[in-house]
């Protein structure tokens, strides 16, 4: 008889749940009837021992509030790339046209994927590593996700170093990217319109360079002292005190784990909220704003004929909702045993998409009325990345009255979405290019066959069942088994098939950095082959042994060693 999971199902004798302090998991007795004499029944009672589940293993923290949990996770999942990126590539890819494609690609994988990790994490009570003792072949997985988080942080810290930068030079009477008069600022700088020829400068449109720009490139990155990537040269001390601050402020978030990042995040998570409306209000107000927003939302559907859109919007769910970083799993480790973690999961994606589509509303606005400004069209002055946030954002900002304290309210929401999400310009580039593109699909990918053909989907749907009191519908069990693995491994080979060398501006980096990208790729992908090779040498017995013992969860060694090993049947790889 199998008693590997809880709850203990009934014996072919009486059995009576017995609660004990501390346990999430009932344990059986069996009353065993001995004889009969006189209408009086003689028994005899046995404590039956279920194994432990993972809340009773080990004691583990717990949110203070759900409300914290909630915050953590959309916090997280809603960052910069909100801001900066949905926008762009919805208007980029036939406006409207684009949700067809990004609203099916998050119900059949972005949804499913998360729902995945948080369940994952809550009932192993384990980080991105300790939850592979469900298939310890691939805790190698783990170490991936964890190492391309550190490498992200390397970059990720350094833009809300620029944030925090910008903070503090927003402190003044007039804002320092408003003209061209300071130490900084090249012969090419001019604050007239675009179209506007009237200035006596001479300067061909082509050459001519805003303050916002020559600001955020000269006087803040000092690119022109570079050559390149190969010519660095000195920190700033400026940047630097930034990024010192910023890693200070990260550790007095997290010092005391989520009892601390539990409380921060009541302002992190729902400041850039109220300032989006803040800027939403104003932005409307503006001369050709709602230019703007008709460009945004401008509906293509022609545009759904061509493959890249399809490409960019698998690619944007991706990365937008955090899945694969191994931080929904850690976070989602400190809830309730039985919390409900499909609610959450519905919750938290919902509220992601309706970010992404409602900031666009904010940054078109400002697009629109920076496009009428320069009497350009939008697709002029239409950028992703840091160039909208660190340059078009100011520029719009400081035209308007009370510009400081606009400035000051915006890089708080810079910084609070950086903060939640949590070099030069250069390495910047390079690390966002390589660290997380490639490698961060591939590591989900993985996971995804790892959970639902290694482990199962009839046992993940157990686990959860445990949890939730119920089990997934079998909608979330096909996507979780055929519909996911599939779309993300069209995604890495699209990502690798369609791959283009990174840029900045003008610049091509050389050969040598794109191979340094891709060794930094590599790096974290190779610890999932190079720990299933570690797993399977350091693995007593036969290469049959071997290979169930790597395969199996911990929880089921007792099967192994009886020879009961359900990988090892057709119906394990058949049950859906």
């Amino acid at each position: 008889m199998n008693r590997s999971k809880c709850p203990v199902g009934l014996m072919p004798s009486v059995v009576a749940p017995a609660k004990e302090p501390n346990a999430m998991c009932p344990k059986a007795v069996e009353l065993v009837l001995v004889k009969e004499q006189n209408g009086v029944q003689f028994t005899n009672s046995t404590l039956v021992n279920s194994p432990q589940t993972p809340v009773e293993a080990q004691e583990r923290e717990t949110w203070s509030k759900k409300i914290d949990f909630l915050l953590s996770v959309i916090g997280f999942a809603v960052d910069l790339a909100n801001v900066w990126r949905f926008p762009y590539l919805c208007y980029k890819n036939g406006g409207g046209a684009f949700l067809v494609p990004y609203l099916l690609f998050m119900v059949i994988a972005g949804m499913p994927l998360f729902y995945m990790e948080l369940a994952l994490g809550q009932f192993n009570r384990e980080g991105a590593a300790g939850v592979w003792k469900i298939c310890p072949v691939l805790k190698g997985v783990g170490f991936t996700v964890i190492l391309i988080s550190l490498y992200v942080g390397f970059f990720y810290n350094v833009i809300i170093a620029w944030a925090l930068h910008y903070f503090f030079s927003s402190f003044t009477m007039e804002l320092p990217w408003t003209h061209c008069n300071n130490t900084w600022n090249s012969p090419n700088c001019t604050d007239a319109p675009s179209g506007n020829a009237s200035d006596g400068s001479g300067l061909n449109d082509s050459f001519r360079t805003t303050p916002a720009a020559e600001y955020f490139e000269r006087g803040v990155l000092h690119l022109h002292e570079s050559r390149g990537i190969d010519d660095l040269g000195p920190p700033r001390w400026q940047l630097t005190s930034c990024l010192v601050l910023v890693i200070v402020l990260l550790y007095f978030s997290l010092w005391k784990g989520v009892k601390t990042s539990g409380k921060v995040v009541w302002i992190t998570a729902t400041m850039p909220y109220v300032v989006l409306f803040a800027l939403l209000l104003r932005g409307i107000t503006l001369p050709g704003a709602m230019d703007g927003i008709r460009a945004y939302l401008s509906v293509d559907f022609h545009r759904l004929c061509e493959a890249s859109v399809w490409i960019d919007a698998a690619t944007q769910i991706c990365f937008s909702l955090g899945v694969g970083f191994g931080v929904l799993i850690a976070f989602s480790s400190y809830n309730k045993f039985t919390n409900n973690c499909y609610r959450d999961a519905i919750i938290t994606t919902s509220v992601n998409s309706l970010t992404s589509f409602s900031s666009g509303f904010v940054v078109f606005s400002f697009l629109g009325y920076m496009a009428q400004k320069h009497n350009v069209p939008i697709g002029d002055v239409a950028k992703d990345g840091p160039g909208l946030i660190f340059i078009i954002y100011p520029e719009a900002l400081a035209t308007l009255p009370l510009s400081s304290a606009w400035a000051v309210v915006f890089f708080i929401m810079l910084l609070t979405l950086g903060i939640d999400s949590a070099g030069g310009i250069y390495v910047f580039t390079l690390l966002d290019h390589f660290a997380a593109g490639t490698s961060i699909l591939f590591g989900v990918l993985i996971e995804a066959i790892g959970v639902a053909w290694f482990y199962g989907v009839r046992q993940f749907s157990d686990d959860i069942k445990q949890m939730t009191g119920q089990r997934p519908s079998l909608y979330w069990r096909l996507c979780w088994k055929f519909v996911s693995p599939c779309f993300l491994l069209f995604v890495v080979v699209v990502s690798i098939v369609t791959f283009r060398p990174p840029h900045y501006g003008d610049y091509i980096f050389p050969e040598w950095a794109n191979a340094l990208g891709w060794a930094i790729a590599a790096s974290s992908m190779s610890m999932v082959p190079i720990y299933a090779t570690y797993k399977f040498c350091s693995l007593p017995g036969s290469l049959r042994e071997k290979v169930a013992y790597a395969i199996t969860p911990e929880k089921e060694r007792e099967l192994v060693d009886s020879g009961e090993v359900r990988q090892f049947t057709l119906r394990h790889w058949l049950m859906v």
